[in-house]
């Protein structure tokens, strides 16, 4: 290897891959909330609940691997 080569990391850019599937998913959910769906003030609050639980279990489970 000469100085000209970029270092390689040593382990594996698995936390990468999750972040992408974690902004797709945003993406996905943004485009829910703000499109042109006209739900109920009562569905909406239920639907961010779901949400946020949704999120939570999955910040849970990136920390957790």
């Amino acid at each position: 290897m000469t100085s000209a080569e970029p270092v390689r990391p040593a382990t594996p850019r698995t936390r990468e891959v999750k972040a992408s599937v974690l902004a797709a998913f945003q993406l996905v959910e943004d485009a829910r909330t703000f499109g042109t769906d006209h739900r109920s003030r009562r569905e909406r609050r239920r639907a961010l609940a779901e949400r946020t639980l949704a999120y939570r279990r999955l910040a849970r489970d990136l920390r957790a691997s």
